[in-house]
């Protein structure tokens, strides 16, 4: 288990945080990351190798517990690792990489590829459907950043109106469960009906505003209610969509207080962080301790990496 208290060795001391990923990772003892077999690995010995190595007699190669996860070819210290894992699992609205750096007491570049890796880690590998017989889902969409600015005869440069041109997300919460969201490039029945088939059970009962693009493909679920915001309504009984929008809520504020700026093609990846802290949340039984452990169990066999910057030409 992660330590509870955050002045535990394992946040300052590299070895004491290998044998905490060592315990997570393998908690019946070490297996080759190579060809998977967990028999004939022994720990190898002798100063020149240092603590952590392993050798499998199968396939005859060497390994630490860093190999096959995020933290592969990382020269970052494993405790600032376990800093950054925590950090990032106990910000409900997230955790600056400027704020990281200088936290962690490493380079702005070296926070990036961290927060980035660690938001690998977070995301879903669990592909089951959600809600099921009795269970709510709420769908909703939200659209992310500033509009496009477009040029309009005989009034120059002007920023585009409507949402058209901001960066669409879609979300789905089980209601007293998890939650899954999607960038999107358009948002209409085709797109929703795909993105509600491949994530939510036909059981299931779907809730959602009045939009026009849900109609159709609610008639693929037990029941669809929808709550007409034009009209003020927002909730009917138990029809409502408040549990999404309280979870956009917290994604907005994140994205515009901490984050301020996303490239789009990162996008996803902050979905992937803020799904992954409401599916493990407190009401759930998850605490800031076992929310960490769970992040950790997720950069098992998950590699990002990133395309070198190009030099310079000589001049």
């Amino acid at each position: 288990m992660v330590p509870v208290s955050t002045s535990h060795p394992a946040y300052h001391d590299d070895d004491e945080a290998r044998k905490f990923l060592e315990n997570i990772r393998w908690p019946d003892g070490p297996f080759c990351p190579f060809c998977g077999s967990p028999d004939d690995v022994k720990a190898l010995g002798g100063e020149s190798m240092g603590p952590g190595w392993y050798h499998c007699g199968e396939c005859r190669k060497k390994f630490t517990v860093r190999v096959g996860t995020v933290f592969e070819r990382s020269h970052i210290r494993l405790s600032k690792w376990l800093q950054g894992f925590r950090l990032y699992a106990s910000s409900k609205k997230g955790f600056s990489a400027h704020q990281l750096h200088r936290t962690l007491g490493i380079t702005y570049r070296s926070a990036w590829f961290m927060a980035h890796r660690i938001r690998e880690a977070m995301r879903e590998d669990d592909s089951s459907p959600l809600g099921g017989p009795g269970r709510t889902v709420e769908a909703d969409e939200t659209f992310i950043g500033p509009a496009r600015d477009v040029f309009v005869n005989d009034r120059g440069w002007q920023k585009e109106r409507g949402t058209q041109s901001k960066r669409k997300v879609i979300s789905l919460v089980e209601r007293g469960g998890r939650a899954r969201s999607v960038k999107v490039e358009n948002i209409d029945a085709t797109t929703v009906r795909k993105i509600l088939a491949e994530n939510v059970s036909p059981d299931s009962t779907l809730h959602t505003d009045q939009a026009s693009h849900y109609k159709v493909p609610g008639r693929d679920f037990a029941k669809h209610e929808s709550v007409d915001h034009s009209a003020r309504e927002y909730a009917r009984g138990d029809v409502t969509t408040n549990t999404v929008e309280g979870f956009f809520s917290i994604f907005k504020r994140g994205m515009v207080g901490v984050y301020q700026h996303c490239g789009e093609q990162h996008l996803q990846r902050y979905l992937d962080e803020f799904d992954f802290r409401y599916s493990n949340r407190v009401a759930l039984g998850v605490d800031d301790a076992e929310r960490t452990t769970r992040a950790i169990k997720g950069a098992e066999g998950k590699r990002l990496t990133y395309r070198q910057p190009r030099k310079r030409p000589a001049a």
